[in-house]
């Protein structure tokens, strides 16, 4: 589900300036398909791929985590990866308006004070330059939090999730984290797996909860479009609680797709998946660049070709460090490239198929 939720999530950066808002109704229907797409549907994907990771993490019970070793582990997976896409954005950034090019596009780096540089750098009070990176910010700090949030979820479930829900879609502050639908995610994935929950059991209603959520997410967008780009605080607390049904809602949509011809080649994109989360937003901006040098003015245009060409660039540039450098490819994307095998499993109608819950 990784690939899929990741790619889903390149159209939540699709850039566009104030003339350009979905909210101006320019464009009429196929504005409120931006808003469904960019700021309803595919918002769950951060809070899933949070679930996905607190799930992995506990998925041999606290008896069987490690936090020294996982810590080490997440230096390389997460942190340095974190570091080299980051920093190596901020450099080219800082080249570019050394040569006049890239004001407004981006944070002004040249005149950036050193604590808002510092942030730019890594997102240590607000957002990274490369800003999707924010999810790997906010994940560090749940690693950090682990041991905590494991035996609060093991002790005190009910109590613990009650409070992290409130905590993700309240308007409340957001403290050390950027994105607190993060920690909630990260949260529901350890109760999942400490708690032995049969998630399995929803294979079975998969296609009516996937329509369901699916519902949710058009109800979702016609408010927004309503109200937006402003929106109250009762229509901000119902976005939040709508991004984390995706949370279930991935999960059935892999149940569906688990025997179907797609699941294998989808289950190998781990290093691919990683590569493209990394690599979009900077691509994105600079097809906005290009695209408002060359004068078109219509702007679904852009909207339809852009994230087209990014992800065939990703794809591109992903098959060709891999191929020529193994060694930068596995910095870049934490070692992902690597797919284990897992044990065979058997999906809502008893046909065997051959992912775990992990891998999906």
């Amino acid at each position: 589900m990784r690939l899929l939720l990741i790619s889903g999530i390149v159209f939540v950066h699709i850039p566009h300036d104030p003339q350009t808002s979905p909210f101006l109704g320019t464009y009429g229907l196929f504005d409120w398909l931006r808003i469904f797409l960019g700021d309803s549907l595919f918002r769950v994907g951060v809070p899933c791929l949070s679930a996905i990771s607190g799930f992995l993490l506990f998925r041999r019970g606290l008896e069987g985590f490690d936090y020294a070793r996982t810590m080490r582990s997440k230096a390389m997976t997460v942190l340095v990866p974190f570091l080299i896409w980051n920093l190596s954005f901020l450099l080219l950034a800082y080249i570019a308006q050394r040569n006049a090019i890239g004001f407004g596009y981006l944070p002004d780096v040249l005149g950036a004070s050193w604590r808002d540089l510092a942030s730019l750098s890594f997102a240590l009070e607000s957002w990274p330059i490369n800003v999707p990176l924010y999810f790997l910010r906010d994940l560090l700090l749940c690693l950090l939090l682990s041991p905590v949030l494991g035996f609060l979820i093991m002790r005190f479930p009910v109590a613990t999730l009650a409070v992290l829900l409130a905590y993700a879609v309240l308007p409340v502050p957001s403290g050390i984290f950027l994105k607190r639908s993060i920690l909630f995610g990260f949260s529901v994935g350890i109760y999942a797996a400490l708690h032995k929950v049969d998630i399995k059991r929803f294979d079975r209603q998969a296609g009516p909860i996937l329509a369901t959520v699916l519902a949710i997410s058009v109800a979702l967008a016609v408010a927004l479009y309503q109200y937006g780009p402003e929106f109250p605080a009762w229509l901000e607390t119902a976005r939040s609680l709508a991004a984390l049904t995706g949370i279930l809602g991935a999960w059935c949509l892999s149940a569906l797709l688990i025997g179907s011809r797609y699941a294998a080649p989808l289950s190998k994109g781990g290093g691919l998946s990683f590569w493209i989360f990394c690599a979009h937003y900077p691509l994105l901006v600079t097809a906005w660049m290009v695209w408002n040098r060359t004068g078109l003015g219509f702007y679904p245009l852009f909207y339809i070709v852009a994230p087209v060409v990014v992800l065939a660039a990703t794809v591109l540039s992903n098959a060709v460090v891999k191929r020529t450098m193994p060694q930068l490819y596995g910095l870049l994307t934490g070692s992902r490239s690597k797919s284990g095998n897992v044990p065979p499993r058997r999906d809502a109608s008893g046909k065997q198929a051959g992912y775990s819950p992990q891998e999906r």
